[in-house]
């Protein structure tokens, strides 16, 4: 069981450069924490979708995202888990690409490998 003092619930942002333009990548999460149990949504560029299979365990969180991404005329579904360390009044957290399917045709998931991507999100006051 969680303390309260270790209670996560609130607005978390951060942001970090990747890839070989430089592109700056921004992060929100509205966390609700409840015990173990961790719910709340992830603000993409398109809309909030919703955490699913949050859990905390002492100072470690993991939680999963299903995002919609767009290429050329496809549209795919990304499942991502992120997992992390809450320290200090910041979470390090690392994003990891899991599975990604189409989403018109939902039955056929592939992996997409990807690089795992590391940040930090302070929360906000």
């Amino acid at each position: 069981m969680v303390s309260s003092a270790a209670d996560l619930s609130g607005t978390w942002m951060g942001s970090v450069t990747t890839g070989r333009r430089n592109t700056i990548v921004d992060f929100a999460f509205r966390f609700e924490q409840k015990d173990a149990a961790l719910t709340g949504k992830a603000y993409l560029d398109y809309g909030a979708v919703p955490i699913l299979k949050g859990i905390i365990e002492g100072d470690k969180i993991s939680f999963e995202i299903v995002a919609r991404e767009q290429n050329g005329n496809e549209i795919s579904e990304s499942v991502f888990k992120f997992t992390g360390t809450a320290k200090d009044g910041e979470i390090e957290l690392t994003r990891d690409r899991q599975e990604m399917r189409n989403a018109v045709n939902s039955s056929a998931a592939f992996v997409r490998q990807s690089t795992p991507l590391t940040f930090k999100v302070k929360r906000l006051p």
